[in-house]
């Protein structure tokens, strides 16, 4: 794609830099910046300065630590810029013809020998922030025709989806708080100062956050840990990891027993289930759940009569409720709660983003539809059901392992570290040693990658086109912003989508020199298609190829042509030439800060897609899990010393950890203690402590201190750096230790598959 100087650059011919604006790729804020270039002495171009976009239309300047940073992500001289192919067990440079021989040799061989079934590919937290490895990332996992599939969601929000395809019908109808109306927030397994928030597209949520309190609100946080949020709420309530949805089965309960529930006329009309939920309820009273949360009957009471007497309130949770045993039930409580607190579906309570470039939410019939369902298929080992189109993250090693048929012996990655960020670490870098050949599409030699017989990089953050597609349709405002890249690609350099696509054709036996357009072609085709063929789209009964002529008479392929379309063919649109104030790619182009389309609104019940059309607030699923939730109790009441994550303003996964700037300083991956348990268990602050699990164990340096409830300790996400044959410099100046040596690879929540990161059984010691 060609970069262009226009309305949205600003030239100054004195000093010959160059203005451009994007949104930042790093997290899920989507947060707005201002890049200035310069000439590089070489004819090119180079970064001289990123700040906050102040005329962002969604961020209006905020930026984190790590968005300053692209430029040294870009420039990270251990950044692969070539292929690597592994020769004599060390990775070599390489063209990229000789790569994509061997890429050919390697899958074709366990085709050959095993089937399609012998293929898996895992997919990474960072492909939720590239726009070609959105829209291409399905068109791979189709062309390996496997149902081995695996990606981070599975580590991290699943549940949230399993919770919301139940209630509302598709697993993208998420209710997100309405933050910027809301009077009284309550947060529950989050920590927004660190994260930006997830699940909940909002840059600057700590600004927002603040925001409620200046106006006279209420913010609550419910956090085993006083994290920085919950230094900022007007209360921190210390429960015990796991144990979310107990206490919010325990305001449903208040609130029904009380009288207190109401969900408000408009949603009782599309509302069904209520009395089997209020029955399923009743065993959870504030006494029943004390032992087990650590919170006490008045506070359990208190909250439930302030989420109700509030002017309006919303309840939000994230990874610390998602990433238990219980997560799906304690993401189908959230969503409980808000509707019995009248707050679903209004300004101020939790609402529906209306994406710009549509989704499940937007397109087929209004009202209802096919709902959700999971199971099309179970695991070949332990026998977990798909969802959502794929399998455990912590399933995936013990298929490498067991032989049989359908053994897992080639495994492709886009843009994941598994080996740092799913259960059993140990397990799994054993796993990737035994596979007959993997292939990863990643910027890095890490801890995964060094596994791969070939490393396929793609370009860097600034040499890509972005646009948030799967973020925004959780955001809260209905928002669009498109980013063209800010730096060309280096010479020989495909762009990412063709990269995914060439793979795609490969593993599909069409040989090295099929071009990756024909795999982009296909994808435009089926797209556009599929519009047509629904009765409720905007372009519906249109002629497809007469579209496809259209969208490509602008020189677009790849991702742009895709997004194109799905803009002018999404509720904000053009229809292509059914409403002149509609927008298009080349209306974004135009709006180089973004185009604003107001605040949420009302959805249901045209968002719905239950085949009831109501919401279904009691899916069976999750009343029959309210029984093991009860029968859980007592071992939740005394399960010992239990280990939970935590997260740093300046870290994203592990992935950032080789940026200079973002690793400076006091060292961050140390174990939390409370001062009681550290005199009990004879531990001293900056000493070291053996954490032990059911299986594994690690040795981490010692932080005392008062900010995390007794009885548990807590390691950040994402450290263990230094392994042997990565190139990871600065990280491994900064190696910390792996939190996922000790996360148990059984240990998942049924109903989503989702591993259990937070509330691990341990066992902690001094160590010399």
């Amino acid at each position: 794609m060609s970069i262009t100087t226009d309305s949205a650059d600003r030239a100054d011919t004195a000093s010959s830099t160059r203005t451009v604006f994007r949104t930042c790729p790093l997290c899920e804020a989507g947060c707005g910046l201002e890049i200035t270039l310069r000439p590089d002495g070489d004819g090119g171009e180079e970064v001289q300065r990123i700040r906050g976009d102040m005329a962002d239309v969604f961020s209006k300047g905020y930026i984190c630590p790590k968005g300053s940073t692209l430029k040294q992500l870009h420039d990270d001289p251990d950044r692969v810029r070539k292929p690597l192919i592994k020769r004599d067990g060390v990775h070599v440079e390489a063209t990229w013809d000789e790569a994509w021989a061997v890429v050919e040799e390697g899958l074709g061989g366990v085709i050959d020998r095993h089937g399609r079934e012998a293929l898996a590919a895992y997919v990474g937290n960072p492909t939720a922030h590239s726009l070609s490895a959105m829209l291409f990332s399905r068109v791979l996992l189709t062309g390996l025709g496997t149902r081995q599939r695996f990606s981070a969601s599975t580590v991290d929000q699943m549940p949230r989806h399993v919770a919301s395809g139940f209630v509302f019908g598709t697993p993208m109808s998420v209710p997100v708080p309405d933050l910027d109306r809301t009077d009284y927030l309550m947060i529950l397994g989050a920590n927004p100062y660190a994260s930006n928030g997830s699940i909940c597209t909002a840059p600057d949520f700590p600004g927002r956050i603040e925001a409620i309190r200046e106006r006279g609100g209420t913010v609550v946080v419910v956090d085993p840990r006083l994290s920085r949020t919950a230094e900022e709420a007007d209360q921190w309530i210390a429960i015990r990891p796991g144990t979310d949805g107990l206490f919010l089965a325990a305001i449903a309960n208040t609130l029904i027993a009380e009288g207190l529930a109401d969900p408000g006329s408009h949603i009782m009309a599309h509302l069904a289930g209520l009395d089997d939920f209020s029955s399923a309820i009743a065993p959870f009273t504030p006494e029943a759940v004390e032992e087990a949360t650590g919170i006490s009957p008045e506070t359990t009471r208190k909250i439930a009569h302030e989420l109700v007497e509030a002017e309006s309130s919303a309840v939000y949770g994230r990874i610390g409720t998602t990433t238990t045993e219980f997560g799906s039930t304690a993401s189908w409580l959230i969503d409980s709660v808000n509707i019995l607190t009248g707050n679903l579906d209004r300004p101020g309570g939790v609402m529906f983003s209306t994406p710009v470039a549509g989704g499940p939410t937007t397109h087929g019939k209004p009202g209802s539809g096919r709902g959700f369902k999971v199971g099309r298929g179970k695991t070949r080992v332990g026998g977990y059901p798909e969802v959502m189109g794929e399998y455990p993250a912590g399933a995936m090693a013990e298929e490498i392992l067991t032989p049989g048929e359908g053994q897992i012996r080639a495994l492709v990655t886009l843009a994941g570290n598994p080996v740092l960020s799913t259960p059993n670490s140990d397990q799994l870098t054993s796993a990737l040693d035994s596979l007959d050949f993997m292939v990863s599409i990643d910027l890095y030699l890490n801890e995964t990658t060094r596994h791969a017989d070939v490393i396929l990089p793609p370009p860097s953050q600034l040499q890509r086109g972005h646009y948030d597609v799967a973020l925004l349709q959780f955001a809260v405002r209905n928002v669009a912003n498109y980013s063209e890249p800010a730096l060309p690609l280096d010479d020989d350099q495909p762009d990412e989508w063709e990269i995914i696509s060439k793979l795609t054709l490969i593993a599909q036996g069409l040989g090295v020199d099929t071009p990756p357009s024909l795999a982009d072609d296909m994808a435009i085709a089926a797209l556009v298609r599929s519009a047509v063929g629904d009765e409720h789209s905007s372009v519906s009964g249109r002629d497809p190829e007469a579209l496809i002529t259209e969208l490509s008479a602008a020189g677009r392929r790849g991702p742009e042509r895709m997004l194109d379309f799905m803009l002018r063919s999404g509720p904000f649109g053009d229809g292509f030439g059914t409403n002149a104030d509609g927008t298009s790619l080349d209306d974004l182009l135009d709006h180089p800060h973004g185009r604003d389309f107001g605040a949420l609104v009302p959805r249901i019940p045209e968002i719905l897609r239950t085949p009831s059309g109501k919401i279904e607030i009691a899916p069976e699923p999750f009343v029959n899990d309210l029984i093991r939730l009860e029968e859980a109790m007592p071992g939740l009441a005394d399960r010992g010393l239990v280990l939970v994550g935590r997260r740093h303003l300046r870290s994203n996964n592990s992935w950032m950890h080789n940026i200079r700037v973002l690793v400076k300083g006091k060292p961050r991956c140390t174990l939390h203690v409370h001062p009681d348990d550290a005199a009990n268990l004879g531990l001293q602050d900056g000493g070291a402590a053996s954490i032990k699990s059911r299986v594994g164990a690690v040795v981490a340096p010692v932080e005392v201190t008062a900010s995390i409830r007794q009885g548990v300790v807590s390691l950040p996400h994402g450290w263990g750096h230094g392994m042997p044959g990565t190139k990871l410099g600065v990280a491994a100046e900064h190696a910390g230790v792996n939190s996922n040596v000790l996360s148990d690879h059984e240990a998942l929540d049924p109903l989503s598959g989702t591993s259990v990161l937070n509330g691990i059984p341990v066992e902690v010691g001094a160590a010399p």
